[in-house]
């Protein structure tokens, strides 16, 4: 029976396959490169004013599946938190997403509802009957004043691309409320853990038949001595790059802290090109129910992930999708492992996707082993190119 297993990572990937297959009495080792657990989800408080700090940029948790939101409020107490995000252009500042007090404070007018649809209606480029990239379709849809305005900069600044050189899919809907709700998720569940993911991700740790080594690398060699293996590493990685580095962007962040509030909201948007960073992020806002002197920002940059970075999202265009095929095949033909996560799948996840997934695979391993069918190397789709 598959009793030993090794996880190469600490973050939510790893601590929910390995919690699920603890409590089934599997003896499970988790490894990360990092001295700290949590993966880019990691928080901790900031030394001068000790606000909760979230290290790798903002994560707000929010979800429609149930399961998801009852596993993790096992392991932490979830507060109330709802993201309104604001945006600076023009000298003025605006509620996103676009919703009606955005469209009527720009475009200097009392719309009802019916009055925005067609006002927006009449801004868009009917000329665009299949909009093949991402600025043809916001110019389908929102029109050259909200595109310029709230699009084409920040997209600029977030991919290193022009927007006409991106597909349609990536603005896949149209990214307009006729309505003042500013609450920027629709999702039924939202919330963020009272001490921040670092004591979350620990709890789903804490079990005995769980074993954590920080500071320590992956090595092949490690394979052998287990029964299965779970990576949730770069996948190109695993491959020593065989067929190329894929690409990701990764975010550079320039902290500041001061006495008092810097802007009075969690997160400010810059849309223009002038400003070179994408957001201001003001860290004690993301914990509302705390109150602090001092504060914490970060101003954030994006930009192409290098060799020594950290990668934070795939591009997943074309040419990467031709690469990510090559090394998808040559997982498949390796035994006794599965990639999952962000970095393993090569896809952009939300949090709670990644513990979905990750609930849904340890299952799958559970069964295969009963079973005793292979378990394969991808537990979902690895996905399509944008």
């Amino acid at each position: 029976m598959k009793k030993n297993i090794l996880i190469v990572g600490a973050g939510f990937s790893g601590a929910v396959i390995g919690r699920l297959l603890a409590e089934e009495n599997y003896k499970v080792t988790i490894i990360d490169s990092r001295n700290h657990i949590a993966g880019n989800c990691y928080s901790a408080r900031h030394k001068e004013t000790n606000v909760l700090v979230h290290t790798y940029g903002p994560h707000i948790f929010h979800t429609d599946n149930e399961t998801v939101w009852n596993f993790v409020n096992k392991h932490t107490n979830m507060m109330p938190y709802v993201n309104r995000v604001k945006a600076t252009v023009n000298g003025q500042v605006f509620s996103l997403p676009i919703n009606l007090h955005t469209i009527n404070q720009f475009f200097k007018k009392t719309c009802s509802p019916q009055e925005a649809k067609a006002l927006i209606e009449s801004k868009g480029d009917h000329t665009i009957t299949e909009p093949t990239s991402f600025e043809q379709q916001a110019l389908r849809f929102v029109g050259k004043e909200l595109y310029e305005a709230f699009f084409k900069g920040y997209t600029i600044k977030q991919w290193g691309l022009d927007p006409s050189e991106l597909p349609a899919s990536i603005l896949k809907r149209l990214p307009v409320r006729f309505n003042y709700d500013d609450n920027y998720f629709n999702h039924k569940f939202q919330g963020m853990p009272e001490e921040g993911y670092t004591p979350l991700v620990e709890s789903i740790l804490n079990h005995p038949n769980i074993t954590v080594k920080l500071n320590t690398q992956f090595e092949k060699s490690d394979k052998q001595k287990y029964d299965h293996l779970f990576y949730s590493g770069p996948l190109d990685a695993y491959f020593d790059y065989q067929f190329g580095h894929l690409a990701y962007r990764t975010l550079d962040f320039e902290e500041f802290s001061q006495q008092g509030d810097y802007q009075g909201t969690a997160v400010m948007n810059y849309c223009e090109t002038s400003v070179p960073y994408t957001r201001i992020t003001e860290h004690k806002y993301f914990a509302p129910w705390e109150s602090h002197e001092g504060t914490v920002c970060y101003k954030e940059y994006s930009r192409l992930c290098g060799e020594n970075d950290i990668p934070y999202y795939p591009i997943r265009l074309v040419g990467e999708m031709t690469q990510l095929e090559k090394y998808v095949a040559l997982a498949k033909n390796e035994p006794a492992i599965t990639f999952v996560g962000r970095l393993g799948t090569y896809r952009y996840l939300d949090m709670d996707v990644t513990i979905a997934e990750a609930m849904q695979t340890a299952q799958l391993f559970l069964d295969a082993v009963a079973n005793a069918t292979p378990m394969p190397a991808f537990t979902c789709e690895t996905g399509q190119a944008h």
